[in-house]
């Protein structure tokens, strides 16, 4: 049960230290004196090289492995977020924040092949879906606690918390590795494969991932789902503020059990995923569960033929669900796919890069959207077509089975 927590506490601390700035802004910017364009960089700053990171930081995690790599990371995240408590100038905090951005993106790849090392393959769903669940859970608690901490404190003691929870989570992952570290899949198996084969094997390179049919996929779903939870994560306040005419404690309140509803499905699906799952994996019968959670996610198009509130958050908080159910299971099939353990962080580094950048986009899309028609419909109807052609292309790239054509562990069993 520690490996749980631990995974679920890895992507919570990510989380929470993104929505510790945004939850900041009012006061950071009222003390430095900082407009609205200058605020929206910083905001907008930990994305930029958590995004350039990432297949570099997969690649070493392929290297290193994911204890020595994870440890480093969170700790210099650690490091980077405490260190904004001593912040005096708008440059400080843009380059403290760049720092966590960089640091942060070692998150989804030691994860991933933490489970891939250390969670039998028959549970892999379920332990990614708590992975991910960090991302909804993280959110409802920091928003709470980071707001009174504010409120109580100050902006600074927010920053001096995320630290201090990153430390924290640091000690307990050094204890279970030097109590666990051993154990788990040897370096280039998988439960699947003929260990007499994979000691033969080689490592994928970046090429060979780029050119797998199914990370290629797995990457355009990956992209859907993220356009999708990032018009959540920057509009969905603002949606309804703006047009339910919410105040910002209903709309915490309200956002606050959706995300929590959502987390709760998440592991519901996923542990029945796990049940339904073949016993050989690498034939990839996980993606019709990724392409189901995607077309049900596109059930957001429908927010503008609603009138009731309460209505739209439930079909709001549904698909949520089955967003972050998207991506769960999309990092899982990754795992499912890959039959050398040393790709597993090089593919979730890239398939996370390609997700990022549609979720870089969809602020910035759903912007000039709500600019030119004053309403955010036809953002919520571009989520739904984006979702269900994601769904359907994952479907239609994807090629399981053996394939001679490729040295890649992705696309063979």
């Amino acid at each position: 049960m520690r490996i749980y927590f631990l995974l679920f506490a890895l992507t919570a601390i990510l989380y929470v230290d993104r929505a510790a700035l945004p939850l900041a802004a009012a006061a950071v910017a009222r003390e430095f004196d900082l407009s609205p364009v200058a605020m929206g960089y910083l905001l907008s700053s930990f994305g930029w090289l958590y995004f350039l990171a990432l297949i570099p930081v997969g690649g070493l995690v392929g290297r290193l492995g994911a204890y020595r790599v994870g440890g480093m990371g969170i700790g210099l995240l650690s490091v980077a977020s405490a260190s904004l408590a001593l912040a005096w100038s708008f440059g400080s905090i843009l380059v403290g924040r760049m720092a966590a951005g960089l640091c942060a993106a070692v998150t989804y790849p030691t994860g991933t092949r933490t489970i891939r090392d250390h969670v039998g393959d028959t549970r892999w769903g379920f332990a990614t879906g708590v992975l991910h669940s960090g991302s909804l859970f993280g959110p409802a608690i920091g928003a709470v606690a980071l707001t009174w901490m504010i409120h109580a404190f100050s902006w600074r003691m927010a920053f001096v918390a995320t630290g201090l929870i990153g430390f924290i989570w640091l000690a307990l992952w050094v204890g279970w590795h030097r109590q666990h570290g051993a154990q788990g899949v040897p370096p280039g198996q998988h439960p699947d494969a003929d260990p007499s084969q994979a000691r033969l094997s080689k490592p994928a390179g970046l090429l060979s991932v780029m050119r797998s049919p199914n990370l290629r996929a797995i990457a355009v779903a990956h992209g859907g789902a993220g356009f999708s939870t990032q018009l959540f994560v920057a509009w969905l306040p603002g949606y309804l503020q703006m047009e339910q005419s919410l105040s910002i404690t209903e709309t915490g309140l309200l956002l606050g059990g959706a995300y929590l509803c959502a987390g709760m499905i998440v592991l519901l699906v996923l542990k029945l995923s796990d049940a339904c799952m073949p016993a050989d994996l690498t034939r990839g019968t996980r993606r019709f569960w990724v392409a189901a959670a995607l077309f049900a996610a596109g059930i957001v198009a429908s927010v503008p033929l609603l009138d009731h509130l309460y209505a739209i958050v439930l079909v709001i908080t549904l698909s949520l669900a089955a967003c972050a159910s998207a991506v769960s299971l999309n990092l899982t099939l990754i795992n499912d796919l890959t039959t050398d353990a040393r790709d597993v962080g090089l593919a979730v580094g890239f398939v996370s890069a390609v997700g990022n950048v549609f979720g870089l986009l969809s602020p910035i899309v759903t912007g000039y959207i709500v600019a030119a028609t004053g309403r955010f419909h036809l953002a919520f109807a571009l989520c739904g077509g984006l979702l269900a052609a994601a769904a359907i292309l994952l479907l239609a790239l994807s090629a399981p089975g053996p394939r001679a054509d490729t040295a890649a562990s992705f696309d063979a069993p």
